[in-house]
């Protein structure tokens, strides 16, 4: 009897130990503490550049093959490998090309010209169709050894539709590079000298051409374009086209597994975040990864989407994640190149997007169709919650104000959608849908200066994040993303958060942030929470 009477007091003491356990591990997303820890903005950042084509002169053993000459007019110009240089002269007027690579309209494309005296006559970037009857170019226009000039020029079906010449406020002598950032239905235009990217024009050509048709994609080429007077020189150190970070990073977003959970896959947490480069619809999907213990955010894919309509689209703000009961890669995305339809056809709203092929990586293309959501309008994070067996969105709407947080929910994770809590009555930006301490709850960005959190499924206003240093000043604009993110053990801090700034890029209007902001998040003990 005494036996029993001992059992059953260690089975007692064993639950009242677990149950205060438990309490001990209840913790809400108000109870963590985020410190910063880094910051960074990747601009047109070399070491994630994703190589699409290149030309370096030292490295040519076949100029005639492998970088074959074009004609253009009844002259052609002479291409000289130089040692480590490519030398482009002419004994009479002259213009013609040399063929660099395919063509990607949301690649950068650079032509680094090299320290001359010599530089004369016009060279540069030109994305053309081999019978030379549609021409889009951006050449560097050189005097008595200086880039003054860069002149722009559209011809479709052989007539001139555009031209325009920009002078420089500082003239450039070389090295220097001439970058072209191709953003789908415009560009961007610098001159990079001593490691800064300078703009100098932007252009929009969708109403004069688009090149995202993919059958103007398969039959454009890359080249570099010269034309030279007689007795003229231009001297080219190398060319590159790759998939690059853009001017900034913005709308950031975990890739997840179909719960919601984070994708830690080979040590990296990924990420989608646009690539900046203008105000909408110029901006690019990319995918980023980032070892969560340190700071080494790279560049890994550029994702573009396909409704079937002739199109490659550049849509941002998406949520991917992995189903694994479905084994295909999933997520909701923003119709924003909506605004670069020429027609107008289709006005912005969310598509559902879906690969069998990872798209974590190089160039990525995934099919996307409509999404029956009525209200639906901006930032959607989809998770499926197993207690409830439904998918469901947070997602920004529109109406008053602004584009307030709103949740919803379906059978299927592509809709039809019904909603089912809010709106909120704040101005939302960049939903997520985040277990902490076993339960979910909702965070979104918005004006004054917090990262708020809601109940879920209720979404009732329960706080903000306790952020130190948050991504932005006193009196700047704080619609910023909270990617909050869970992690294992092992790491220095159980929980991060990836934020960005909205500081545009100078010399670009609108939308042309960000810095990145790193944070490691501490759950406060339980002496500290019970004071509050």
């Amino acid at each position: 009897m005494k036996r029993l009477f001992e059992l059953l007091c260690i089975l007692l003491l064993t639950i009242v130990g677990t149950h205060a356990g438990d309490a001990a591990d209840e913790f809400t997303p108000l109870d963590i503490a985020f410190k910063r820890q880094a910051v960074g903005r990747f601009t047109f950042d070399e070491s994630s550049a994703i190589p699409l084509s290149g030309f370096t002169p030292n490295q040519v053993v076949n100029l005639t093959t492998e970088y074959p000459q074009i004609p253009i007019t009844s002259e052609s110009c002479r291409y000289t490998i130089d040692g480590s240089l490519l030398r482009v002269t002419s004994k009479n007027t002259a213009e013609s090309a040399l063929w660099m690579g395919g063509f990607n309209p949301f690649a950068t494309f650079d032509i680094s010209f090299a320290e001359s005296q010599k530089q004369s006559g016009t060279a540069g970037v030109e994305f053309a169709t081999p019978d030379n009857q549609n021409r889009v170019s951006v050449v560097a226009c050189f005097d008595a050894g200086q880039c003054r000039s860069l002149q722009w020029s559209v011809l479709v079906n052989g007539k001139q539709l555009e031209e325009k010449s920009t002078n420089l406020k500082q003239p450039a002598r070389g090295p220097f590079t001439l970058r072209v950032q191709v953003l789908g239905t415009g560009l961007n235009v610098f001159i990079v000298r001593d490691g800064r990217n300078e703009v100098v024009s932007t252009h929009d050509f969708s109403k004069l051409i688009d090149l995202r048709q993919k059958k103007h994609i398969q039959a454009f080429e890359f080249r570099l374009l010269t034309q030279l007077n007689a007795g003229q020189e231009v001297v080219i150190n190398q060319v590159n086209a790759a998939l690059t970070t853009g001017v900034g990073q913005a709308d950031i977003c975990a890739l997840t597994y179909e719960d919601g959970s984070p994708l830690l896959d080979n040590g990296r947490l990924w990420f989608t975040m646009s690539v900046r480069g203008r105000h909408l619809p110029h901006p690019l999907q990319g995918v980023f990864s980032l070892n969560p213990s340190v700071f080494d955010v790279r560049l890994e894919s550029i994702i573009v989407f396909d409704r079937d309509d002739g199109l490659l689209r550049n849509e941002i703000a998406s949520h991917i994640f992995y189903d694994r009961n479905a084994e295909q890669w999933r997520g909701l995305t923003v119709g924003f190149s909506a605004e670069g339809d020429p027609q107008k056809i289709e006005p912005k709203q969310l598509w559902a997007v879906s690969s069998q092929r990872d798209p974590r990586f190089g160039f990525t293309i995934m099919k996307a169709a409509k999404v029956d959501m009525p209200g639906g309008e901006e930032d959607p994070h989809i998770i499926y919650d197993t207690s409830v067996q439904k998918w469901r969105v947070l997602v920004c709407t529109k109406g008053g104000p602004g584009y307030p947080a709103t949740l919803y929910e379906a059978d299927h994770w592509n809709g039809p959608f019904k909603q089912i809590a809010g709106p909120v009555d704040i101005n939302s930006t960049g939903c997520l849908l985040q277990k902490f301490g076993g339960q979910y709850y909702a965070l979104f960005g918005g004006k004054g200066g917090q990262f708020h959190v809601y109940s879920y499924p209720e979404l009732n206003a329960l706080g903000a994040l306790d952020m130190d240093r948050p991504p932005w000043s006193e009196g700047e604009n704080s619609r910023c993303w909270p990617n909050v993110i869970p992690l294992p053990e092992g790491y220095p801090a159980p929980y991060i958060a990836l934020s960005m700034d909205r500081a545009n890029y100078p010399g670009l209007k609108g939308w042309t942030y960000g810095a990145l902001y790193l944070y490691h998040g501490h759950v406060r003990p339980q002496t500290e929470r019970n004071q509050e």
